[in-house]
This record gives structure tokens, C-alpha cells and sequence, in this order.
């Protein structure tokens, strides 16, 4: 069984931020699979499907970002699903913008949604895909960058990259994080 976690932050003025690229391609994924992320429970939203025989669980936190942790930590804890079995899909503002990096594990950097997952759940050990959202090249305050939108000739391009991260996440449940990072990385 797999848990995925898509961070963002709840309510409409948030919707299309950077910040929630990873509510978006949770959203992405459900479409995929023909289903809404729409119960409640758990401090998020969340809906099952199946991959690959696979139970998997939909999440979007509703704890906004720096909380997210316990949303994942009571969906953990309910299914009893280990870390290594949560895929958590994240901004980044350090990886270059509309590309994919995936990785096994690793610390949460400056991502206080990371931060708060490892903190939660007492552990590293999960894997997570990264949507690059660009590196804030005008220097303007790093919570107003990521809570800022896409810009137009920018947004066919950040469609693109929540679609991919959607497929690598399909692909990290039928076929493991290594062909997910060979395939996408």
C-alpha cells in the first residue's frame, strides 16, 4: 500500500501558487484514475485508487503547509504504512523551473512541509518528486515568491511538469524510485 502526498495549502487564494504544485498534481493524478479528492478525514482530503494492484491513498493536507506532517502522520498511523511507502510530491525552488527531480530520501532543506513531515513521522526515509518552480531571481520575499502564481507563458509549461510528476508517481508504484529517478531525473 502507498500513501501520496501532494503539499499545498488549503483555499482558493492559494489554489494556483507555487506552493501548490503538489495539490495540483495530486489533482492531476485523481483525474488520471477518474476520481475527486474530496473526503475528509485524516486533517486533509484524500481518495483511494488503484495502481498496479496496488492500494494507493490520495492526500492534500488541510493543515497548510507547516502542518502538513500531521495529516500524514495520522494517515500513516491509520493504514500502518511504513515511510519508505509515502510518496511526497513538492514544490522546489532550488531545482531548475518545470523540471523533475525525484529522490529516495533526504533532509527537508528550507521546505517547512518537509520539515514538518520528518518531524511528524520521525523519519527521512520517504520518497519524494520535486516540481521545480523557479529560483526567485528578483530576490522578493521567499513566502511572497512561492504563495505568488505562475505568469502566463509560464503556465503551459508548470501543466507540464504536474503532469510528469504525476506519471513518475505511477511509475515509482509499478516499477520503484530508481526507474522513477532514471526516467525522469
Amino acid at each position: 500500500m502507498y500513501i501520496v502526498v501532494g503539499l499545498g495549502n488549503p483555499g482558493k487564494n492559494y489554489e494556483y501558487t507555487r506552493h501548490n504544485v503538489g495539490f495540483l498534481a495530486i489533482d492531476k493524478l485523481a483525474e488520471k484514475f477518474n476520481v475527486s479528492v474530496k473526503k475528509i478525514k485524516f486533517k486533509g482530503l484524500y481518495e483511494e485508487i488503484r495502481i498496479k494492484n496496488e492500494k494507493v491513498i490520495l492526500l492534500k493536507p488541510q493543515t497548510y503547509m507547516n502542518n502538513s506532517g500531521e495529516s500524514v502522520r495520522e494517515l500513516m498511523n491509520f493504514y500502518k504504512v511504513e515511510p519508505e511507502n509515502v510518496i511526497v510530491i513538492v514544490d522546489d525552488i532550488d531545482i531548475a523551473p518545470f523540471t523533475l527531480k525525484i529522490k529516495k530520501s533526504g533532509s527537508a532543506g528550507t521546505h517547512n512541509g518537509l520539515k514538518s513531515i520528518i518531524y511528524q513521522i520521525q523519519s527521512d526515509k520517504f520518497p519524494r518528486v520535486k516540481i521545480g518552480v523557479g529560483n526567485n531571481e528578483h530576490k522578493i520575499d521567499l513566502a511572497d515568491y512561492v504563495l505568488g502564481g505562475f505568469n502566463k507563458s509560464d503556465g503551459l509549461k508548470i501543466e507540464e511538469a504536474i503532469e510528469k510528476a504525476a506519471d513518475s508517481v505511477v511509475e515509482i508504484i509499478e516499477n520503484g524510485v530508481e526507474s522513477a529517478m532514471n526516467k525522469f531525473n
